[in-house]
Formats: C-alpha cells, structure tokens, sequence
C-alpha cells in the first residue's frame, strides 16, 4: 500500500501538471483569439487561406475567445473543452478541406485537444471520476 504522503505528492505532481498543460493551451488559446479578435494580418491572411471570408474572422476570434474564458473557469472547464473540441473539429474539417499536410496542419488541431483534455484531466477530479483510466492488471 502506498503511504498518505505519496499519494498526496502523487496527486500534486499531478494537479500541477494539469495547471502547467492548461496555462499552455490557454496563452496559445488567448495568442489566437486575440490576433483575430484585432483583425491583425497574419490571422486574416490565414483565415483567407482557408477559403473564408475576411469578415468571419473576428467572429471566429469571438468564439474562440468564449471557449477559452469557459475552459479556465473551474466550474465550467468540461463544458469550455468540449465547445473547444468542436472548435477544432471545425479547424480539422478546414484543413483538410483547403488539402492541407495531415501531420502538420490538418492534425494539428487532434494534438492540440489532447493537450486541453489531458490538462484538464489531470486537474479535474470530476473528470477522472467521470473517465477513469486504469492499468489493465488492476481490478
């Protein structure tokens, strides 16, 4: 049996490196929203690349700025993931769409989902209650 205090390193190693993970997708989410959301060049030029109109970005910015703000706050942080899986979902679909390279761009957006979940996973007890991941040999 494990000891009271390595469990509870264990579950803050853990926690911290849920915080770690998520503070990484939130500033590369905040970074993204924020090119859109002040129409800047290179997130216009992106967007345009991918078969969009330019007035649809700062929407999109908009959206995504949402997501973001849902997923840092405890309380709604599952739901904040899931609106920012169908976000990705649709960054996938336009990817593949515009005949983008799989593995650097139209699955860029897979990778970048694991990482919101995994943070979220590792920092969210609900979530693991929810989803428990176990070794095969444990019973």
């Amino acid at each position: 049996m494990q000891s009271a205090t390595q469990t509870a390193s264990a579950s803050g190693a853990r926690i911290w490196t849920g915080r770690v993970l998520t503070a990484l997708a939130l500033l590369f989410l905040l970074f993204d929203s924020g090119i859109k959301i002040l129409n800047l060049a290179p997130a216009v030029q992106g967007t345009v690349g991918l078969g969009f109109q330019p007035s649809v970005v700062v929407p999109i910015g908009i959206v995504l700025l949402v997501c973001a703000i849902l997923y840092i706050i405890p309380r709604t942080a599952i739901l904040g993931a899931v609106l920012l899986t169908g976000y990705l979902g649709g960054a996938v679909a336009s990817q593949v769409r515009a005949g983008n390279p799989l593995f650097s761009h139209v699955l860029f957006p897979v990778y970048f989902a694991f990482l919101v979940w995994g943070g979220l996973y590792l920092r969210d007890a609900r979530l693991r209650a929810l989803v428990p991941l176990r070794r095969s040999n444990q019973q």
